[in-house]
């Protein structure tokens, strides 16, 4: 992993005002969660800062995760990938393309790795 994602990684999250998150242990908690679960389904993924965020890119797609000021997001190329997981997970926080988990949320695991394959091996579909 290059030396500017290990940097954000390891930072203590910041909102967007560039304040440290009162509860920065439990973003970084959760955005190891998500990183864990991208990494497992795809090991040899090119992790690369992109929009200033970790970018896992594998085969001809991405995801990327990003701390935003009520936990971490998600983010894929767009809306067809999280369809069925806002159906299924109406309480989620969502955006556009985007999944954006509170820290108070549970993570879906198998939902999620269905996300995160779609985006990365149908990134046009």
């Amino acid at each position: 992993m290059n030396k500017d994602v290990r940097r954000y990684i390891d930072a203590t999250p910041k909102d967007r005002t560039g304040r440290k998150l009162a509860d920065g242990r439990q973003a970084k908690h959760l955005f190891d969660k998500l990183q864990a679960i991208i990494l497992e389904l795809y090991p040899r993924a090119e992790v690369v800062i992109s929009y200033r965020i970790p970018t896992y890119k594998a085969k001809s797609g991405w995801v990327a995760l990003g701390y935003w000021s009520g936990g971490v997001s998600l983010y894929t190329n767009g809306p067809q990938h999280i369809e069925e997981f806002k159906t299924k997970y109406p309480a989620v926080k969502t955006g556009k393309g985007s999944i954006n988990f509170r820290l108070t949320d549970s993570v879906p695991a198998t939902a999620l790795r269905k996300v995160i394959r779609h985006a990365i091996e149908h990134p046009q579909s």
